[in-house]
């Protein structure tokens, strides 16, 4: 087994669940996540174990802000188009609260979302997210400060 293939065993969920919340479309996700391995895979640079996820998100991250660029130009369908398949009232009441969380999530700021995506979900430590990000380390905590007091504030079954 190589280690492109290693890699993309232990981190693909990773690196597709991080695509899936800044982007918030699983196909938009999937698409991430198969480039960034093919990235990893072409790329000239050898690959530093010790910070192996921190560089995976940042190429993810990388494509995720391309792919937004581009979006610019395309024009979304209408939302009067309907799901037809029958669903069970718990599944709807799940995709609905995913939803308000995906909504709240993609109301931050890219970089504080990816900033709180990167600590919370990921474990990943703040000097790693600083360097990933191009921030200070200052910055990162301040980003998910911020982006965890907005969460908080906007979510009424909290208060």
């Amino acid at each position: 087994m190589n280690e492109v293939t290693a890699l993309y065993r232990k981190y693909s969920a990773d690196v597709y669940r991080f695509a899936f919340y800044l982007s918030a479309n699983h196909a938009v996700a999937e698409d991430i996540t198969s480039e960034t391995f093919v990235r990893v895979w072409m790329s000239p640079v050898p690959l530093k174990m010790a910070t192996i996820k921190a560089y995976l998100f940042t190429i993810a991250r990388n494509l995720f802000l391309q792919d937004q660029r581009k979006a610019r130009r395309h024009v979304e369908l209408d939302d009067s188009l309907q799901d037809t398949r029958a669903d069970s009232h718990a599944v709807v009441a799940g995709r609905l609260e995913l939803r308000a969380v995906l909504m709240r999530l993609q109301a931050l700021p890219e970089a504080d979302r990816a900033a709180l995506l990167m600590s919370a979900l990921e474990g990943i430590p703040y000097e790693d997210i600083a360097r990933s990000l191009g921030i200070s380390l200052a910055a990162v905590k301040s980003k998910i400060h911020r982006a965890r007091v907005a969460l908080v504030d906007k979510d009424p079954e909290v208060q």
